[in-house]
């Protein structure tokens, strides 16, 4: 015959695993300094802020009532990227220039 399940059972399976939690402080992207960077999040004046306190490097954006610090320090990250593409591309495009010149 059967047992029946006890009360501690039916708990235990019910109960939720907690939310892994996001890190809060990350690496700096321009001095590579480990846990420098820390985002603070105003939602009062709708402003989200990461700012290196080993460079003194700063980024703001916007925020909004979702607005985590990953997302701000991921954005930044972005934006860094961006600058970076463009200023590559901005080089190869002088040097072209100046190639066509000397022909």
């Amino acid at each position: 015959m059967g047992k029946r399940k006890s009360r501690m059972s039916k708990v235990l399976a019910t109960a939720k695993k907690p939310a892994p939690k996001l890190e809060t402080a990350f690496s700096c992207p321009f001095c590579d300094h480990g846990g420098a960077v820390e985002c603070r999040i105003d939602l009062k004046h709708m402003i989200a802020e990461a700012s290196c306190f080993a460079c003194q490097a700063r980024y703001s954006t916007t925020a909004h009532a979702l607005t985590e610090p990953i997302d701000v320090y991921s954005e930044w990250i972005d934006q860094c990227e961006l600058a970076n593409a463009g200023a590559a591309g901005a080089a190869a495009a002088a040097d072209r220039r100046k190639t066509k010149r000397r022909n």
